[in-house]
């Protein structure tokens, strides 16, 4: 839609992904996901490996394309669309491939990371645990080093991909010293389906159905000490860089809420009440605009998220948390007013709109919530401000009476102010 941000190359992959999601996916596909007659979409993985749209952004020696960011977030506003489920899946090579690009060893790349791309493994990352939620470094799943091998015992919950997945990247603590420090506790392991690995339960989830969504649990597995990705108890460190792609995916694929709000925009347009369309009433008419504005809004600052990552922008980590929030809130926001413009039969299963608020309502609480971001956000602005030189022009000198000793914020600020006048 705003072809004029991207390079030849980037138009293309999204030319492309556009013309998969019109061609390749069939409605009756996404009911049946929906239904969860389908319990993990592997035919859908399976297509995308085909016409190499996984792993956009790794090496070709891959199976990837060599891209960047902003590409991966062009390909994704095209695939959002289809729901969250099946966004799932088409990011998750981004997630997974991540820790495997950025800290796994060559063997490790070419057993995992190459087969992944070329859809013939599927994964998942196994994060969340029944007692942790946004309390990562809690995480109570254990893993014992013994001799050449871990033995790994736990639970994660909420595994996109529980279901259908052939090797899972497990977070679990190695370091068992009580007074370790958070950051030394965690390693990150490759963990293979197979003896001892189970999933467990399959949730009954209120949208993004069909992904395989499941309760995973080990029982005494047996891990080769050449599936730890990184240094042994450097999971933190793969974990802060994990969180690059686990939010700015997010956002990306909630700009496919373009696909309600299109839909609102033709409904809006053929639909008539009082003798006209109601498209020409200000009350629908208003929610177009304020929802397209949202829209864009999002696609500013997901974009630019995505362009800081690729030229390792100082304040990248900032704006990849104001791009997940950003572009999850006003997503669900456009979708509501999708919803609100179709009134009644936007209500019902007639069309699609009552499925994308079941699924948008996910974006808000997955790979950090809302709340979450605003702490990383606040955070890391006070860092960049306070603890950085300051080269901007000082608001403070414009104002109409300064008094110096009105402007003391501490009793040092204050004491010097007396110094100094005490001096003169």
């Amino acid at each position: 839609m705003y072809d004029f941000m991207l390079t030849p190359e980037q138009q293309a992959v999204k030319k492309e992904t556009r013309e998969f999601v019109r061609e390749e996916i069939t409605s009756d596909f996404l009911r049946k996901m929906d239904n969860d007659e389908i319990t993990y979409p592997r035919e859908f993985v399976e297509k995308l490996a085909a016409r190499k749209l996984f792993g956009i952004r790794f090496p070709e020696k891959y199976g990837g394309r060599g891209m960047n960011w902003v590409a991966e977030v062009a390909a994704s506003e095209e695939i959002g669309c289809l729901g969250m489920a099946l966004g799932c899946a088409f990011v998750m090579p981004s997630i997974v491939g991540e820790a495997l690009n950025m800290f796994g060893t060559e063997e490790q790349k070419e057993k995992f990371l190459k087969p992944y791309l070329e859809g013939k493994l599927v994964s998942a990352e196994a994060l969340t645990e029944p007692r942790g939620g946004s309390d990562f470094f809690g995480a109570m799943t254990r893993a014992e080093l013994k001799g050449d091998h871990f033995i790994l015992n736990g639970m994660k919950r909420f595994v996109v991909g529980a279901e259908g997945a052939d090797f899972f990247l497990v977070y679990c603590r190695t370091n068992f010293d009580p007074n370790a420090h958070k950051y030394h506790r965690l390693s990150l392991l490759l963990v293979e389906r197979g003896p001892g690995v189970e999933t467990e339960y399959l949730y009954g989830l209120l949208g993004c159905r069909g992904g395989g969504t499941g309760r995973l649990v080990f029982r005494d597995v047996k891990v080769p000490k050449e599936n730890l990705i990184g240094e042994l108890h450097s999971g933190a460190l793969c974990f802060n860089q994990m969180m690059i792609p686990e939010r700015l995916t997010s956002a990306a694929g909630c700009l496919g809420a373009w696909g309600a709000l299109d839909l609102a925009v033709r409904y809006s347009d053929k639909r008539r009440a009082f003798g006209k369309e109601i498209k020409k009433y200000q009350g629908v008419s208003f929610k177009v605009a304020d929802s397209i504005t949202q829209l864009d809004a999002a696609r500013a600052i997901t974009y630019m998220a995505a362009r800081a990552v690729d030229e390792n922008a100082p304040n990248a980590r900032r704006l990849v948390s104001e791009a997940k929030r950003c572009a999850t809130e006003n997503a669900w926001d456009i979708v509501n007013s999708a919803m609100q413009i179709m009134g009644g039969i936007g209500y019902t299963d007639v069309y699609p709109i009552e499925r994308a608020l079941r699924d948008i309502r996910l974006a808000m609480i997955w790979t950090g919530t809302s709340e979450i971001m605003n702490l990383l956000i606040q955070h890391e602005y006070y860092k960049e401000i306070l603890n950085s030189a300051y080269d901007r022009r000082l608001m403070e000198q414009d104002a109409g009476k300064p008094d110096e000793s009105e402007r003391c914020y501490t009793d040092e600020d204050m004491q010097n102010v007396f110094d100094r006048k005490n001096a003169n």
